[in-house]
């Protein structure tokens, strides 16, 4: 891009630890601090460099949970501390982005806001920015926007947003109202919806004036609206923000965004969605990090920068952080991951099933491994 967009302002919420991804990805070391498609550098690196040019950098905002601040300002060294908006602990989507919208409002009140996983993968650069470029159009409409991906496969891993009649938003040529949200489907109806070209892989994305979206979240959300709001009337100033967040966060709400804004917003006929036609993923399970890393169907993807393997006809994906050799013989769809401390063998086929492993360990009180 040229220019960034005068009135926008990206935020990346970077949080979660994305425990299908265990061994790899831990408390200490959640998923968008690794690298893991080999381009030398994090997922939350890939997410800024992606949004800098349509925001430009003094415009991006992370939110983030105070244990991980030191390693997100070691990957952004260019990030204004001011935009850095830690959480005391994590209460999911709508605090997370409810307390960017809440804060940056109040230092600029026309302010467009456009929120961006910071641990998913993207590839299209051109396609992405022209999809934004007609989601803030639509935002400046009043509407809330989200970016829905043209589906490429039936997956049962994501889940979909319906798109309804066309909106008429100068340029946003390629808008339409949203008329409902599904749920991740079963095989069966993911081909219907795959072959029915109004459905859209729901990536989480939503690009919003933020007055709007707090608005929403007031008539949906008012207990949360109203910690929201107290915690943005303190936070630029050093002395109330610590005391307020300890005392207001812990008992926000915890509920994701989609259930607190944008499901009710698309009720209302309030939601519109922008179709991204570029590649995306939200690098769910350790069968999405095989597809993104292998260049063949039959081939063994291998992370790792020091990895020692030996493989003979075999496929899938081995993520190597140790010295050891690892041989592989024979094995087809495999999922191997070697840490210092923990062994994960699997399949692609059951690599959804590894957030059980992660619920079991912590039943049986084995923190020390997550």
């Amino acid at each position: 891009m040229a220019h960034p967009l005068d009135d926008f302002y990206a935020v990346i919420p970077a949080g979660g630890v994305g425990s299908r991804l265990w061994p790899l990805s831990r408390a200490d070391a959640p998923k968008f601090l690794h690298d893991l498609t080999g381009s030398g550098q994090t997922l939350l690196r890939d997410t800024w460099d992606r949004l800098a040019p349509l925001s430009g950098e003094h415009r991006i905002a992370v939110v983030t949970g105070r244990a991980h601040r030191a390693a997100v300002e070691r990957e952004l060294p260019d990030i204004a501390d001011r935009n850095v908006f830690l959480e005391s602990e994590p209460r999911d989507s709508a605090a997370a982005i409810g307390l960017a919208a809440a804060i940056l409002v109040a230092r600029e009140p026309d302010v467009i806001i456009g929120s961006f996983a910071a641990d998913h993968v993207i590839r299209g650069t051109r396609t992405f920015e022209f999809a934004v470029q007609q989601a803030v159009e639509v935002a400046r409409a009043g509407y809330i926007c989200t970016i829905g991906i043209q589906p490429t496969e039936a997956s049962v891993g994501f889940g979909y947003i319906k798109k309804s009649g066309e909106l008429d938003v100068d340029g946003a040529p390629e808008a339409a109202t949203v008329e409902r949200f599904v749920e991740k489907p079963d095989l069966e109806t993911a081909r219907s919806y795959f072959a029915d070209r109004s459905y859209l892989w729901n990536a989480g994305m939503f690009i919003s004036r933020a007055d709007v979206l707090l608005d929403e979240l007031a008539r949906n959300q008012p207990e949360l609206h109203a910690g929201l709001i107290e915690l943005a009337e303190a936070w630029d100033d050093r002395e109330r923000r610590g005391p307020a967040v300890d005392r207001v966060w812990p008992r926000l709400t915890k509920i994701a965004i989609d259930y607190a804004v944008a499901e009710p917003a698309a009720e209302r006929g309030r939601l519109a969605v922008i179709p991204g036609h570029f590649d995306w993923d939200d690098v769910g399970d350790f069968a999405s990090l095989a597809k993104l890393n292998s260049h063949g169907r039959n081939e063994l993807a291998i992370l790792g920068q020091n990895a020692r393997v030996l493989s003979d006809a075999s496929s899938g994906i081995l993520v190597s952080q140790t010295s050891r050799v690892i041989s592989l013989i024979g094995v087809q769809d495999i999922v191997v991951v070697d840490t210092e401390d923990a062994l994960l063998v699997t399949t692609s086929e059951h690599a959804q099933r590894v957030k059980g492993v992660v619920d079991a360990l912590k039943l049986t009180g084995r923190g020390d491994v997550l």
